[in-house]
């Protein structure tokens, strides 16, 4: 079963690929992931494809420090309703166990721990590398980027660890790790983390909301309430993202959200439908949009539902017993 990370996990993708002079849609369909999926924050994709695009894009960039320059503009926000919730607690420590708590709703591949002693507390990030095992360096580098980003914004853009450390050597130049971290950063460590004073922890957030704290837990109960009952409008989006790829099959579909292809079955079943149906329901919906309300040439119309041409005009004639330009010419 793939381990699996929310796709707001690609938040500024985009834009820093293209600025590093690559083709931000084909990274993403080299590495196994639709374009579509930037636009989909909430949608949870496979955390070993993350890491392949990351990892081919600094590459392929000669970016070293790709992940970071992803993080260095990320907010809670980011995090969806739990960051809403994080955002508005009374102290950095209160925000912390919040994050270990839901972990696993944001990114199954990334484990938070906290430990305290008599002046310092360590704050340790601990990446599963997958079964291909990749080079977790752009990984590690966005996600403790990503944590000293909202921590300052809990506490201030003043406030500084006193130590980042990262189990990968240094890049070539430091100079968006110093940016962003400070000087106090160790390489080669035993095990990521940021390290800072235990006082922290407990220091108040003076941004907090009450209200809108207990407002954000509610978002967050209502999405865990919902997860299990929400697996058709998970099949659809995904299969949304996957039908113009020419992959959109229930294995693929189940790889995009962690489950078995048997349970996607199991649990259409139960509402009287089938995965083939649902997907022919999809295709029928999204031909009347684009044959209907749109000038998109008949050719492209089939590349979007996944179709050759030939099989595409059969389809069409299958399903509204009339061709589609023919339907496209009527009034």
């Amino acid at each position: 079963m793939a381990t699996l990370v929310r796709a707001a996990c690609l938040t500024n993708y985009r834009e820093v690929a293209s600025a590093s002079g690559l083709n931000p849609q084909r990274m993403l369909l080299d590495a196994g992931l639709s374009p579509g999926v930037l636009d989909e924050p909430d949608l949870m994709i496979p955390v070993e494809r993350v890491g392949r695009l990351l990892q081919a894009s600094a590459q392929a960039s000669g970016n070293e420090c790709f992940g970071l320059c992803m993080a260095r503009s990320r907010l809670l926000s980011n995090l969806g309703a739990v960051g809403l919730l994080v955002r508005d607690q009374a102290t950095l420590r209160d925000s912390l166990e919040l994050l270990i708590r839901y972990q696993a709703v944001l990114n199954s591949a990334l484990t938070l721990a906290i430990e305290e002693n008599e002046h310092t507390a360590v704050i340790r990030e601990v990446l599963i590398a997958g079964s291909t095992h990749q080079p977790t360096r752009q990984r590690a580098e966005l996600a403790l980027g990503v944590m000293v980003r909202g921590i300052r914004q809990l506490l201030g853009d003043d406030w500084r660890p006193r130590r980042v450390c990262f189990e990968h050597g240094p890049p070539k130049d430091l100079g968006l790790h110093t940016q962003l971290f400070g000087r106090a950063i160790e390489f080669n460590g035993e095990f990521n983390c940021i390290v800072c004073s235990r006082s922290d922890l407990d220091t108040r957030n003076p941004s907090a909301d009450p209200a809108m704290a207990r407002y954000a837990q509610q978002l967050v109960d209502a999405a865990l309430k919902r997860h299990d009952a929400s697996l058709f409008d998970d099949v659809r989006r995904t299969a949304l993202l996957l039908l113009p790829t020419g992959q959109c099959s229930i294995e693929k579909v189940a790889e995009y959200l962690g489950v078995m292809p048997r349970t996607i079955q199991r649990r259409l079943a139960e509402q009287r439908l089938s995965f083939s149906g649902t997907i022919n329901d999809l295709r029928r919906e999204l031909a009347v949009r684009y044959v209907h309300e749109t000038d998109r040439p008949l050719t492209e119309v089939a590349d979007l539902l996944g179709f050759t041409p030939s099989s595409f005009s059969r389809w069409y004639q299958s399903q509204f017993h009339c061709s589609a330009k023919e339907s496209r010419a009527r009034p």
